[in-house]
């Protein structure tokens, strides 16, 4: 019965985690765009900063289904976290970022062994670095997924 109620409280926990990534995926992406633009051009650009919106929203949606479907799969199957995911999604950024034409950063020689697709060193290190509204579902699923995985798999 324990069992099954850890199951649920984790299923809970991934469900809130997978919502509040599609939710501050699309402002990520536009804040990175903003960030990086500002930062090599002085000012935003509103066909730019249109073009971020967008990718933001494809951001949210194919990246939160992607974390959906991970966090359905049984914890022993989980193969990447959710994290990883997020660092993934550099390439929407990125990819507004090199349309308008904007010269990749200088960046420190472990971040280009680690993530070498992102050139506009934009990877989040923790779910609070892409929105701080993700670090508590973040910490709450983690935690939950960590009981269930002792509870499942105790000795003695």
């Amino acid at each position: 019965m324990r069992t099954a109620v850890a199951c649920t409280h984790m299923q809970e926990q991934a469900a809130a985690l997978a919502d509040a990534v599609e939710a501050a995926l699309p402002g990520w992406v536009v804040r990175s765009v903003e960030r990086v633009l500002v930062a090599y051009r002085g000012a935003t650009d509103a066909d730019v900063m249109r073009a971020a919106a967008e990718a933001g929203q494809r951001a949210g949606a194919e990246v939160g289904a992607e974390v959906r479907v991970l966090l359905a799969e049984d914890i022993d199957e989980q193969r990447t976290t959710p994290l990883t995911l997020l660092r993934a999604a550099v390439r929407y950024p990125t990819e507004v970022l090199r349309a308008a034409g904007i010269p990749g950063v200088v960046r420190d020689e472990q971040q280009e062994r680690l993530f070498p697709n992102d050139v506009y060193d934009l990877a989040p290190a923790n779910f609070a670095d892409v929105d701080p509204a993700l670090a508590e579902p973040g910490l709450a699923w983690g935690a939950a997924k960590a009981f269930n995985h002792l509870q499942r798999h105790k000795t003695g």
